[in-house]
C-alpha cells in the first residue's frame, strides 16, 4: 500500500490542528515564544509547516502551487482558516493525479538555492523532511512553553495511561 502525499499530509495537518488548540487554550503568548532567537516563532512554523504541504502535493500532482495565507493575519484565526483551506484543497486532489509522478521534475527554491530535483527525490528528501522540521517546531516550541502535549499529539498513534513518565535513568 502506498501513501499519497495528501494522506500523509491531511493527517499530520490534523495533528497540527489539534496542537495550536492546545497551544491557544493553554496560552496564546506560547504562540510568540521561539526555540532560537534566530528561528521563526511558533505559529510561523506552523504557517511554513502548512504551505509545505501545498509546496510539496501540487507539483507532485501536476499543478501549480496554490497558497491560501491570508493578508499577514499570523494570529490563530489566520492560521486556523490557512489550515482549513489547506487540507480542504489537499483532500479534494484524486489520488490518480499522483499517478506518474515519478516521471516529473520539480523545480523550485531552497533559501537562495535552486533545486531541479526528480519528483521521488523533491518529496522524499526534500519536501518531506522540511515538512516535519517545521511541524516538530511546533511541538518542541508548545512543549517548551509548558503545553501539555505529548507523542500521542504528535503522530496521532501513540497512547500512554494516564500519569504515565518515563524512567530518564
Amino acid at each position: 500500500m502506498t501513501v499519497t502525499p495528501t494522506r500523509l499530509f491531511l493527517h499530520y495537518l490534523g495533528q497540527l490542528d489539534a496542537i495550536l488548540k492546545q497551544v491557544e487554550a493553554f496560552d496564546v503568548a506560547v504562540a510568540g515564544r521561539r526555540l532560537h532567537p534566530d528561528m521563526f516563532p511558533l505559529l510561523q512554523q506552523a504557517r511554513v509547516a502548512i504551505g509545505f504541504t501545498l509546496r510539496a502535493a501540487c507539483p507532485l500532482a501536476g499543478r501549480e502551487i496554490v497558497s491560501f495565507r491570508g493578508d499577514g493575519d499570523a494570529a490563530f484565526p489566520g492560521i486556523y482558516a490557512e489550515l482549513e483551506q489547506t487540507m480542504a484543497y489537499l483532500a479534494a486532489i484524486p489520488d490518480a493525479d499522483f499517478t506518474g509522478m515519478d516521471a516529473r521534475r520539480v523545480r523550485t527554491t531552497a533559501g537562495f538555492a535552486e533545486l531541479d530535483l526528480p519528483a521521488a527525490e523533491y518529496y522524499q528528501m526534500y519536501a518531506v523532511p522540511n515538512f516535519f522540521f517545521h511541524y516538530s517546531m511546533v511541538y518542541a516550541i508548545a512543549r517548551q512553553g509548558g503545553v501539555p502535549v505529548g507523542k500521542a499529539d504528535f503522530d496521532g498513534y501513540h497512547r500512554y495511561p494516564a500519569g504515565f513518565t518515563f524512567d530518564t535513568q
